[in-house]
């Protein structure tokens, strides 16, 4: 699973996620890639998910570049805690996604077979998503 090695906080606040993403929303290593519509929190084990479906699904061949990392932590609090007694303990990693997002890019494969391995891939996310060619 993906998770930071150091971060200079354990805990983070939740935030809310308007807009739409401005950065990482172009192809840069890749000739196809998978875009995200919708905003969303993809945690580590999704994002892995994803990655072994590709990489099994073109088995030798192409290049796989994974375009997110989850670098905020989710807090639980264990159940039946009373009220007060702070906050929880980080639990699980996420990475947060807004909508225009690229989340994975392939290349080095045939259009019809990366079409189909971003489809799985796509299908472990938890958001609509999109296939995108490089012009």
């Amino acid at each position: 699973m993906l998770s930071p090695k150091r971060t200079r906080f354990r805990k983070h606040h939740r935030g809310r996620m308007k807009g739409m993403s401005y950065r990482g929303n172009r192809i840069c290593f890749g000739r196809y890639a998978l875009q995200a519509l919708e905003p969303a929190w993809i945690t580590s084990r999704q994002i892995e998910a994803g990655r072994r479906a590709m990489t099994r699904n073109i088995r030798r061949g192409g290049k796989i570049w994974v375009r997110i990392f989850p670098d905020k932590p989710v807090t639980i609090r264990s159940a039946e805690t009373r009220m007060g007694s702070g906050k929880g303990d980080p639990e699980y990693w996420v990475a947060v996604v807004k909508p225009g997002k690229i989340l994975y890019e392939m290349g080095g494969v045939a259009e019809n077979m990366a079409r189909k391995a971003i489809s799985i891939a796509a299908s472990k996310m938890p958001i609509r998503t999109q296939f995108i060619i490089l012009k």
